[in-house]
């Protein structure tokens, strides 16, 4: 999916057979600005909701990047901590929005993923990517850090791989580092492999019993219920360190160079 749409989209469809697809896409990089992740996250539930829908896949626009993350030009606007734990709730709503959604998620990661997009991967409950998916946690490297994807992010790779991430903020791993640490549960040559593996993926999936993938999906998320909370806290902590001085000059910095 790509259009000329400079504020982006997210668009939401289904298959025949019950497979919802849901898309998003911005120009810069399939970054997401509050706007369309208060979407996307809607765009999830209603998805969810639809006793018509067998299975979510979950997908970006074009073939170089999955998600660049939050948006920084949204990012340099911060100025109260107010508006700060707004912005980074965003994220946090989409992730509960996945984990709380009755259908399984499937996630389609056809290129690179930083920050929140590494966050999104880790929230689907099945992760299909290409060789060119490489991940990386860039937020360290501005003076914060990714609070509020680390529950779903650590859910999947374990606290040491989360660390590497974290603390290497500048380094991108490769897919293939990904599927090891259980992000990526297969990983394809290229995309046109990974459309193959993921349509007759969403095919058997949707021919299932939907009561029992529906009790599979409470099981995947037992030991969570409180991320309501938690991430709503994790966001409150990111929208104050956006405050400091660091950040604030790591930010401006970036800004003299655009």
């Amino acid at each position: 999916m790509m259009t000329d749409n400079p504020t982006g989209e997210v668009t939401l469809q289904y298959t025949d057979s019950g497979v919802a697809l849901i898309s998003f896409f911005h120009p810069a990089q399939n970054s997401l600005p509050s706007a369309l992740l208060e979407v996307l996250a809607r765009k999830i539930e209603q998805a969810g909701n639809n006793g018509q829908t067998r299975v979510i896949v979950l997908k970006s626009g074009g073939d170089r990047t999955f998600c660049a993350g939050a948006s920084f030009d949204e990012l340099l606007q911060i100025k109260d901590k107010e508006a700060g734990a707004r912005f980074f709730s965003g994220f946090a709503n989409v992730i509960n929005a996945m984990r709380k959604s009755p259908k399984i998620v499937v996630a389609r990661v056809q290129g690179k993923s930083v920050g929140g997009g590494v966050g999104l991967a880790a929230a689907a409950d099945y992760c299909l990517a290409t060789e060119a998916a490489a991940i990386k946690l860039s937020e360290l490297a501005i003076g914060i850090g990714p609070f509020v994807i680390e529950p779903a992010v650590v859910r999947k790779i374990g606290l040491p791989a989360f660390s590497q991430l974290t603390l290497r903020a500048t380094d991108f791993q490769p897919a293939q580092w990904a599927k090891e640490k259980g992000l990526y549960n297969e990983v394809y040559a290229d995309i046109n492999e990974l459309d193959a593996a993921l349509g007759a993926l969403g095919e058997k999936l949707a021919s299932y019993n939907p009561a029992a993938l529906a009790e599979l999906k409470k099981i995947l998320w037992e030991g969570a219920i409180d991320w309501d909370e938690l991430l709503k806290r994790r966001a409150a902590v990111s929208g104050e360190l956006v405050l400091s001085d660091f950040t604030q000059q790591a930010l401006q910095d970036f800004l003299d160079k655009k």
